[in-house]
């Protein structure tokens, strides 16, 4: 990774990413999760994801509370948040995204992102939500161990 500073010693090193690379590791991931706010409350929705042009791309139903709350403000904050943890090993990587949500509407965009991006569950996913990172923020836990960094 091209941002790499160590921030801890443990059995693990904390890396800090650069945007570049949370974004890239983020691209890899099938899934995330996306907070948003509901009833002035946090709410916590898991969803597949694309990233494309440095922008994350989630399908959902138009009846979604997600998708209602996007679509009923211009430009509503969220985060989404994505991982890939060994628990064993205690390594892996977690990508926190903060920006702004906006619905899709270019009809050639929606169409395009739907061959592109197929929904985990049988209800039909005819809204498409783009998310405009403003912030992107990850670490990455690297065994010291196996990088043999670890003193003996």
């Amino acid at each position: 990774m091209s941002g790499s500073s160590i921030v801890g010693q443990t059995d693990s090193n904390v890396i800090e990413l650069d945007r570049e690379d949370a974004l890239a590791l983020l691209a890899q991931a099938p899934f995330g999760r996306v907070v948003y706010t509901r009833d002035a409350l946090p709410a916590i929705r898991p969803v597949n994801h694309l990233v494309d042009n440095g922008s994350i791309i989630v399908r959902t139903r138009l009846a979604s509370q997600f998708s209602a709350a996007v679509r009923g403000r211009s430009g509503v904050v969220v985060a989404y948040q994505a991982d890939d943890l060994d628990i064993d090993r205690r390594t892996g990587w977690s990508v926190v995204v903060t920006g702004i949500a906006r619905p899709v509407t270019d009809p050639a965009r929606i169409d395009r992102y739907q061959r592109l991006l197929r929904p985990w569950i049988g209800s039909p996913m005819d809204g498409v939500i783009e998310i405009e990172p403003t912030i992107v923020s990850g670490i990455e836990l690297i065994d010291n161990q196996a990088a043999g960094t670890h003193g003996t």
